[in-house]
């Protein structure tokens, strides 16, 4: 009798979708060209990068900046050769530069020291204005998070991430969007997450409206300390409510609903839904969670100042390669080293990256100032401001999603076309959670957009 009950329940909501007016033509439900950039990924050239980023000896903050061959100093200066190498083979289409700003007097920053950032900005054709990001992170340790001078290899954590950014930038600056693309690699995330958070800064300064934030750290390893190797699954973690939640806001949200709708967490919703259709032999393991128990990473700075941001990582870590002296102990072996990567995995993520990256980076405008209305109403009405001007050149219509409110990833959906508002009849409010995703004419996609300021991606 409860499978019947539920089963009437999802023919009730159906029934009442199919009376309502529905557009004439609805967009491709997959954008073929994504599948041929997973395919163009290199796990070779992912391998080589990681080895040059290795070679440098140690990447730590603290370490040699006039050194040509060893430091944070010659990798920094290798990253932004190679974008402008890769910038070369598109005809220019990079706008690579370095981010900085000097930290002191802090804990693992007690002297002035330049936190040097490398970006590049990869601009759209339509909505130059509007941004996702990529990053890795340049900077390596070993133990003693102070030690700038001991060989720190830093192959996994995170040369993989850096190499998967490169990578990206690679294969994606071979075609145009319509939105813009953001390669970065930070610096400073061993010491405190310093790199990201002059980024962020320097982002909210000019105006870079970030939309979502794909952070990378560690994505090569396949084989934890748990005893479990695994290339298969992938972690995803995202924060629950926003970190520049109002108290008034919280009020609305505890009443209305979306402790588990942030955008962070809809933009994890939408990796996930990306890796099942784009990215072979991958699934997503959604973490609601921030970050790792008690630890941090370098899309944290990005959500303390209201920007979208996930962490993206390999789901088996290995303790005995993190931040980690070289040496072995009673057989044991310790140390961040290049033969704790594997390749062919770190490619596999950095393809998940660029198929999220580039279906954002091809959706319209993300819909703005969603609301929702039904209160004591047997249907659910959703409006929004639809884009408008060039920006919404490439907008075929929404996509108005719905799920039960103890599910994990939305379950049903209906395209409603080029419209600012639309009703789901007999579909009541109380019992579902809600929300509103841009489609582009090719099916390119915008994560969805939970009502309120719980869920927003702003304008």
């Amino acid at each position: 009798m409860r499978s019947l009950i539920l089963l009437g329940t999802t023919l009730l909501a159906s029934t009442g979708i199919a009376a309502a007016q529905s557009p004439q033509h609805a967009p491709p439900a997959e954008v073929l060209a994504v599948h041929d950039y997973v395919d163009a990924v290199s796990a070779d050239r992912i391998e080589a990068d990681i080895r040059t980023l290795v070679g440098f000896g140690t990447r730590h903050t603290l370490s040699e900046t006039e050194s040509d061959t060893r430091g944070i100093g010659a990798a920094r200066r290798w990253i932004h050769d190679e974008f402008e190498r890769i910038s070369d083979a598109c005809g220019g289409c990079l706008e690579v530069m370095y981010v900085s700003d000097t930290i002191s007097g802090e804990t693992r920053i007690p002297e002035p020291t330049d936190v040097v950032s490398v970006v590049a900005i990869q601009r759209g054709r339509i909505d130059p204005d509007r941004y996702v990001l990529m990053s890795g992170d340049i900077d390596s340790r070993v133990t003693d998070p102070l030690d700038g001078t001991s060989d720190s290899p830093g192959a996994n954590d995170n040369a993989s991430g850096m190499a998967g950014v490169l990578e990206a930038a690679r294969v994606l600056s071979q075609h145009e969007f319509d939105g813009s693309i953001i390669y970065t690699g930070l610096s400073g995330e061993e010491q405190g997450l310093f790199g990201g958070q002059i980024v962020a800064a320097h982002a909210l300064e000019n105006g870079w409206r970030i939309k979502a934030v794909l952070n990378n750290d560690m994505i090569g390893n396949i084989s934890g300390i748990n005893g479990v190797t695994d290339n298969s699954t992938a972690r995803v973690f995202s924060e629950g409510t926003r970190d520049v939640e109002t108290p008034e806001e919280a009020r609305a949200r505890r009443f209305t609903g979306g402790e588990v709708d942030s955008p962070s967490r809809n933009l994890a919703r939408f990796i996930d839904r990306t890796a099942d259709q784009y990215v072979p032999n991958l699934d997503v393991m959604m973490v609601y969670r921030l970050d790792r128990f008690g630890r941090g990473g370098h899309h944290r700075p990005f959500n303390a100042v209201g920007i979208p941001g996930v962490r993206i990582m390999e789901t088996n870590e290995h303790y005995d390669r993190q931040h980690q002296d070289l040496r072995t102990e009673d057989g044991r072996v310790y140390g961040d080293t290049i033969e704790g990567v594997d390749f062919d995995y770190a490619a596999k993520l950095t393809a998940l990256n660029i198929a999220t990256l580039a279906q954002m980076a091809g959706a319209p405008p993300f819909p703005a100032d969603v609301t929702i209305t039904g209160a004591v109403q047997p249907s659910t009405h959703l409006s929004w401001t639809p884009a408008s001007g060039a920006a919404a050149a490439n907008l075929a219509g929404y996509r108005v999603y719905w799920r039960l409110t103890d599910q994990p990833q939305w379950t049903y959906s209906r395209f409603v076309g080029p419209v600012a508002e639309y009703t789901l009849e007999n579909v009541v409010i109380d019992n579902y959670y809600f929300g509103v995703s841009a489609v582009a004419l090719d099916g390119s996609e915008t994560p969805v957009v939970f009502p309120g300021a719980a869920g927003s991606f702003g304008d």
